[in-house]
């Protein structure tokens, strides 16, 4: 345990013994013949040569303590929860589009939410501080992420299964927003699901990932709760924001200036 911060060290041995019950999902895969074993195995390798590499790259960014390692390391987590986006979506727009929608939106969401929660919210000296930045833009984009590619993949299952209807309304001379109206707010209300499953559990039903880590870091419980509010509150706002303008946007995309419906804009996932 280290006195001084009020938290108990991990050696190798202590995360060899969490490791050991990554066996209960290979006994579990193996019993039910899941198949899983060797996706199991190559995920938790995965995980953890990820974690480990991420440790060591944060530990000397927060040294640096630089904005231009900073916006490089934050424009990478963009770039890849872009991608993440792209590649959730069993039905996309072709080409590089779908990549640019998830990226624009989360570029524009994430750095807007991210930089007032930490420059009016927590307010650090200086308030590009690494330490502050990373960790909360890392939980916006995990959870924007998520809404967003459950939105635009409900969206455009969505438009495909209502084609019939969509096309009937605009032949009627609705705009397209009108006509894919039903197929939007379904899109939304899926998108939104995740993090308000989150909100309404927190608290009751599980200790939210940041205020664990904090308690255990040695913070008071009821300042880890603080800040555990803070953040989902964010966290919140930038997944509905996030949402909405990836709809709005996807909406556009699987429609022309003439208010047609463009599915052939679409490809199904390889």
């Amino acid at each position: 345990m280290n006195p001084e911060m009020g938290y108990v060290n991990l050696d190798v041995w202590d995360l060899l013994l969490a490791a050991a019950l990554i066996l209960l999902n290979a006994a579990i895969s193996l019993g039910l013949s899941l198949g899983l074993g060797r996706t199991l195995a190559l995920s938790a390798v995965r995980m953890v040569v990820q974690l480990a590499l991420v440790g060591y790259v944060l530990g000397w960014i927060f040294t640096q303590s630089s904005p231009l390692w900073t916006v490089l390391a934050a424009t990478v987590m963009i770039a890849v929860a872009a991608y993440e986006i792209r590649a959730r979506q069993e039905r996309r727009l072709k080409g590089i589009g779908s990549y640019f929608l998830g990226l624009g939106t989360l570029l524009f969401v994430s750095t807007l939410i991210t930089v007032y929660a930490v420059s009016t919210i927590i307010a650090p000296d200086p308030w590009y501080s690494p330490r502050y930045i990373l960790p909360i833009l890392g939980m916006i984009l995990g959870n924007t992420m998520t809404g967003i590619a459950l939105t635009l993949s409900t969206l455009s299952d969505a438009t495909a299964r209502e084609r019939n209807a969509i096309e009937a309304r605009l032949a009627l001379g609705e705009n397209r927003f009108t006509a894919m109206s039903d197929a939007l707010r379904q899109a939304v209300r899926t998108g939104m699901l995740p993090v308000l499953n989150a909100m309404a559990a927190s608290g009751i039903v599980s200790l939210p990932g940041m205020m664990t880590g904090q308690i255990l870091a040695g913070l008071e419980p009821v300042e880890a709760a603080k800040y555990q509010i803070m953040i989902m509150f964010t966290i919140a706002g930038a997944t509905s924001l996030g949402i909405v303008i990836a709809g709005c946007a996807a909406v556009l995309l699987l429609t022309d200036e003439r208010h047609r419906l463009r599915l052939d804009r679409l490809e199904s996932k390889a």
